[in-house]
């Protein structure tokens, strides 16, 4: 029969957890101050100009038949009704016309200005959270130890991929590692999805593009980087909802005690004769 045995291992250090949670904050405030500033003008385009009739998304209110209005997402040319979500939403008591929500941007009210200064501010206390991180991973191992994937790992994606459909987590020794999966992800997020963000947000500003033209030239154009920034953004908060999803599904405690302490527990199950 199967008896199992519990030992703490020491998971994440003091510098990768404070890390984890000021790209939690940061990235929470980044959200919800660049809704604020996407309210402002609703509407995403391609190349150097804003094409105001041909939009690649764009949200808004139109008036059915009746004259009563809804709130609209236009996504490539297909009109989907958001009314009470996005275009059209309950503001004490009161229909508003808005691209997103009150509760959803920072700050609640309309103020471009303001979401503006929060976006700044905290968008380079990302980057400077980012280069602390990296640079403590290169020199302390972290990014070779525990993110870098191996031949072996790449083998083993389709066993994991059908591991976490069937909700089936890892424990004992492969516990105490990344998957192949975590990897990639960490890896993609850390290495593509942000540093592309990060450049797509500079070629959208005027200053910049005077002293560096190839920024928005990169993107094929200042439009095309707030498009592909906005793509970006919400890349990032998908792999946030199916990085809270597994955490929730592979034990909240543990995995939350990890990143607040560093320790996390490992269930072993060995098997032995009982008599």
């Amino acid at each position: 029969m199967k008896s199992a045995a519990w030992h703490w291992i020491y998971r994440h250090s003091l510098p990768v957890r404070a890390g984890h949670w000021i790209n939690v904050i940061c990235l929470t405030i980044l959200l919800m101050s660049g809704l604020q500033i996407f309210n402002a003008h609703p509407a995403l385009y391609w190349g150097g100009a804003s094409q105001f009739t041909n939009p690649i998304l764009e949200i808004g209110t139109q008036a059915d038949a009746a004259g009563q209005p809804h709130g609209v997402v236009s996504l490539m040319g297909h009109i989907f009704d958001t009314t009470g979500v996005l275009g059209l939403s309950t503001d004490q008591g009161q229909q508003v016309a808005r691209g997103f929500p009150a509760w959803a941007t920072l700050p609640s009210p309309q103020w471009l200005a303001m979401g503006r200064t929060w976006h700044f501010f905290f968008a380079w206390l990302l980057v400077l959270n980012g280069a602390v991180y990296l640079l403590y991973g290169a020199f302390a191992g972290h990014l070779r130890r525990d993110l870098l994937t191996s031949g072996r790992d790449l083998r083993h994606i389709g066993r994991s991929l059908w591991e976490h459909l069937r909700l089936h987590f890892p424990r004992g020794k492969e516990a105490e590692r990344y998957n192949v999966l975590q990897k990639l992800a960490y890896l993609g997020v850390i290495f593509v999805i942000l540093p592309v963000l990060i450049l797509a947000g500079l070629a959208m500003s005027p200053r910049l593009d005077a002293g560096f033209p190839w920024l928005p030239a990169l993107f094929g154009g200042r439009q095309s980087a707030r498009t592909v920034h906005f793509i970006c953004a919400f890349a990032l908060v998908l792999f946030t909802l199916v990085h809270v999803v597994m955490v929730l599904l592979s034990g909240v405690w543990n995995n939350l005690r990890s990143m607040i302490t560093g320790y996390y527990v490992i269930r072993d199950e060995a098997d032995h004769d009982a008599h």
